[in-house]
């Protein structure tokens, strides 16, 4: 390299630090390649949530909605007090 080529002290502290800087760099490109691959772990991970989210929102706001009743009447009932015919709610 350049410090082979010119065979000074400044060469061979410009060689050194250039051999730095790849180092620095390659350690971020692995730190950054570490990073994104946690990031797309966990994208992958929370992809399906927000799915279950709605559905989780829906399904409350069913729930939320007033219940409609029939008022339907179950059991016997008579049709006068004297009368002797009954009838059934069905």
């Amino acid at each position: 390299m350049l410090s082979s080529a010119l065979r000074s002290k400044r060469a061979v502290q410009v060689n050194v630090a250039i051999m730095r800087a790849f180092v620095s760099l390659r350690r971020l490109l692995a730190t950054n390649e570490t990073l994104a691959r946690k990031l797309a772990e966990l994208e992958s991970k929370l992809e399906g949530h927000d799915e279950a989210i709605k559905t989780l929102f829906d399904a409350i706001r069913e729930l939320m909605e007033p219940v409609v009743n029939s008022k339907r009447e179950i059991g016997f009932h008579a049709i006068g007090k004297d009368s002797k015919q009954h009838r059934t709610a069905s």
